[in-house]
Formats: structure tokens, sequence, C-alpha cells
């Protein structure tokens, strides 16, 4: 028996589960930490995360706005100028983002010491 019961957390349709599965995304933890110091404006993040396409980074940032966590202000000039910025909600994670970054600063070599170690993909069984 695994101890979970119907509405704990991380089952499937349960909120703490879906928000989970959203910050996972390969791209969300690093766009949201591009965001942590203020408006960015879309090329601007392109070229601070580096390697990530632009149409990846328009759908990261509207998935991330349909959930609350980053605004978007268009502002009526020529040429068009667009900027994303954290909600409240949105900069909650940047502490969890921080804690995070350091665990892999303290634990990225024993990581990667590991997969050296045992190079064979790891396949889960139930």
């Amino acid at each position: 028996m695994s101890g979970f019961v119907p509405g704990d957390s991380f089952l499937a349709d349960c909120p703490g589960r879906l928000t989970v599965e959203l910050i996972a995304d390969k791209w969300t933890v690093v766009v949201l930490y591009g965001l942590s110091k203020g408006p960015v404006r879309h090329g601007e993040l392109i070229e601070l995360i580096g390697g990530i396409s632009r149409k990846m980074l328009t759908q990261t940032l509207r998935r991330l706005e349909t959930h609350g966590l980053i605004t978007r202000h268009a502002y009526a000039e020529v040429p068009p100028r667009v900027e994303y910025e954290l909600t409240p909600l949105g900069a909650t994670l940047i502490d969890p983002i921080h804690m995070l970054t350091e665990w892999a600063r303290a634990n990225g070599d024993a990581v990667l010491d590991a997969l050296e170690a045992d190079p064979q993909p790891v396949t889960h069984g139930d």
C-alpha cells in the first residue's frame, strides 16, 4: 500500500500535481528566473536564456500567463513593445528556484559522476 489517499497532492488531477507538472517543464523555471529581476522583452529573454527557440519561448510565456504566473504588457507604440513580468504568485516561486539552483550547484558533480558510472538508461517497471 502506497499510503496515498484520494485528494493527496500528487494524484492525477490534484492542483499540486498540475502545478508541479507546469514548473517541471524544461523551460518554465529558466523563464521564471529570467523574469525575476523585473520586466523583460521577448528578445531579451531569448538572449538571456540561450538555447530556446522563439516559438518555444512564446509557448512557455503563454502557458505561464494562462496559469497566472506572469503578465504580458503590450504598449501602444511603434514599433510595438511587449514586456513580460512575474505576477505576485509567480514571484513566490523565485525562492524555491534559488534553493533548487543551490542544490544543483552543490550536487551537480555527484549527479554527473553517477551518470558516468552507469550510463545505461533507466527503465521504470511497475
